[in-house]
């Protein structure tokens, strides 16, 4: 998918285009071939001002539609972008679509359009983001109570610093010793309720600021505190070295990658 798509799962009826001015000036050009040189050119001035009209109307419709729209949606969030970024997207399609100012403009103007996401995916996962329009933004914590799953794949022998692909390798140990048994024997120790460290390459903030952010402007962070998490199930769907493929149902504020991480350590 390109980078500029974004699949949402609307009603097609919430922002139907008005198709009826270009039927009503397709009617006046016909008229104007039976009539004087003249009186057509006035014809011609008068449908042009009729369909400018229309589509000021039919904008205005869209955008009051927008406005009320409210409810919970789906969006497939491809690897690359940040969920803030495909939701700052998905945001200005929606006010262009309705003829609609800017997302900056309308922040200035207080606009009232809401749209927000639950829970985030790193920048690269991929996956369901769930958006909230409207009401619906206040049903998000609700809604995402409950548990998650994700399909993770390992990567053993390597550390990062932002404990994932993305970032720099800061270690590199032999894996060749590691077997399918021992990261089964130890995938119940993450099971349950436990403790975690968030990474410190994260969407958590300190003085305002996201912790990432602060990371990559090179500020010392201090890493916060393990902090109670669940995890519903763990099991190992595959295991072909270097690589490890893990199946976790877990509950909020779990971090995947710590939890990559923290098998690798106990592996060593």
């Amino acid at each position: 998918m390109a980078a500029s798509e974004v699949p949402v799962v609307v009603s097609s009826s919430s922002l139907k285009t008005d198709t009826s001015p270009v039927l009503e000036t397709a009617g006046a050009v016909a008229a104007m071939a039976a009539t004087p040189p003249a009186t057509a050119a006035a014809a011609a001035v008068a449908a042009a001002a009729r369909t400018g009209s229309e589509a000021r109307i039919s904008k205005a419709a869209l955008a009051t539609k927008l406005l009320s729209l409210s409810g919970v949606f789906a969006v497939h969030k491809p690897k690359g972008p940040t969920s803030a970024e495909l939701l700052n997207r998905l945001k200005e399609k929606l006010l262009a679509e309705a003829g609609m100012p800017s997302p900056e403009w309308s922040k200035r103007k207080k606009q009232t359009l809401k749209i927000g996401h639950g829970g985030t995916l790193d920048s690269a996962a991929r996956g369901v983001l769930v958006v909230g329009i409207g009401r619906g933004t206040k049903m998000l914590t609700s809604m995402l109570s409950g548990s998650k799953r994700y399909i993770a794949i390992g990567e053993l022998g390597k550390a990062t610093d932002t404990l994932d692909s993305t970032g720099k390798v800061t270690e590199e140990k032999p894996y060749d010793k590691i077997t399918q048994e021992d990261i089964e024997g130890i995938l119940q120790k993450f099971t349950g309720n436990i403790m975690q460290v968030p990474p410190l390459y994260s969407a958590l903030k300190k003085d305002g600021q996201r912790l990432s952010t602060l990371m990559k402007r090179g500020e010392v962070v201090e890493a916060k505190p393990a902090r109670p998490v669940t995890v519903y199930s763990i099991s190992l769907q595959k295991f072909q070295p270097p690589f490890f493929t893990l199946d976790v149902e877990c509950g909020g504020g779990f971090y995947i990658r710590s939890l990559v991480s923290d098998i690798g350590k106990d592996l060593q």
